[in-house]
């Protein structure tokens, strides 16, 4: 099951980069993410207003909290990569940057949460890393003629995820899937719509292909990347869900180059191959940090029993 949600993951979360590319030609970014998040908001929320079961229980400091990860990990991290690739990067070396996120999960998931890497564990993580240097090598070479601090803006929005990914992590309340994916939308919502406003974009335009990419963004990236990120999060932890990352540059270089004819050469298939076999020593890393991380919640949760017997 792991496996087939890895999968799933890496493809649909690979699909937002290509979906920005689609809209990229017929509208600013903070329109396409107006229109991407403003009718899912509205939808999900009706929803939330006839089913409440899911938001029993839950303080308005949890809904707080919800609400700066959906800032985080939608608001900061989308529209720094829509605005690189308008400017030009391409799809894939806008997930090639976002490729390193996964050494800085893991440097910092042993401080911060106790899930500690293992030798095996860095050693994946660093060939990854060497990975995604071959194909922005690539890349780079290419001769685009993208100015060089646009490549800088992807790397804000990774560390705008990371944070989010920790940030949720250190949360001992549990919100249902469908809580966080309603407020994370909501307030995405809200950002892009202020946004779209103040530069006055907020019209969007008529033409199909825009509508197109809204409709491949909604179903492929929001409910399946953005949805399955957080679900193999909570199954597997930081490290792992976070290894997937160095896949999603070298997958979106080869969807890039069948729909938009982006360049692709041995560097790149090089680059993916490398990227592959780091997912894989990762994943077959020790389990030691999973059964620390188990222990610890298990004393957690022991040490909340025993405080409510004590009151």
């Amino acid at each position: 099951m792991n496996f087939l949600l890895s999968i799933a993951f890496v493809l649909c979360w690979s699909s937002g980069f290509i979906g920005a590319k689609l809209g990229a030609g017929s509208a600013a970014a903070v329109t396409i993410l107006m229109w991407r998040f403003l009718p899912l908001a509205a939808v999900l929320v009706a929803v939330a207003a006839v089913s409440t079961t899911a938001w029993r229980g839950l303080t308005m400091r949890d809904l707080a909290r919800q609400a700066v990860i959906g800032v985080l990990s939608q608001s900061g991290y989308l529209l720094t990569v829509y605005y690189a690739i308008q400017l030009g990067v391409s799809s894939g070396t806008t997930a090639l940057i976002d490729g390193v996120q996964p050494l800085v999960a893991g440097a910092l998931a042993g401080p911060l949460l106790r899930q500690y890497v293992s030798r095996r564990q860095w050693l994946g993580l660093c060939l990854g890393v060497s990975g995604v240097a071959v194909v922005t090598m690539a890349d780079a070479t290419a001769g685009t003629g993208v100015a060089w601090w646009a490549y800088l803006i992807p790397f804000l929005g990774m560390c705008s995820l990371v944070a989010a990914t920790f940030f949720e992590s250190r949360s001992r309340a549990r919100v249902a899937p469908v809580v966080s994916m309603t407020v994370h939308c909501a307030t995405s919502a809200v950002v892009f719509t202020a946004l779209a406003l103040s530069a006055g974009a907020a019209r969007p335009p008529a033409e199909l292909a825009f509508w197109s990419a809204i409709t491949w963004l909604v179903a492929l990236s929001t409910f399946g990347g953005y949805g399955l990120y957080w679900l193999i999060l909570r199954r597997s932890g930081v490290t792992k869900v976070n290894t997937l990352m160095f896949l999603m540059a070298p997958v979106t270089a080869v969807w890039g180059a069948l729909m938009f004819g982006e360049p692709f050469g041995p560097q790149t298939a090089l680059g993916l191959a490398v990227g592959l076999a780091a997912v894989a020593i990762v994943h077959r890393g020790d389990t030691s940090s999973t059964r620390m991380c188990a222990r610890d919640m298990e004393t957690d949760g022991a040490s909340r029993r025993t405080a409510r017997h004590s009151a």
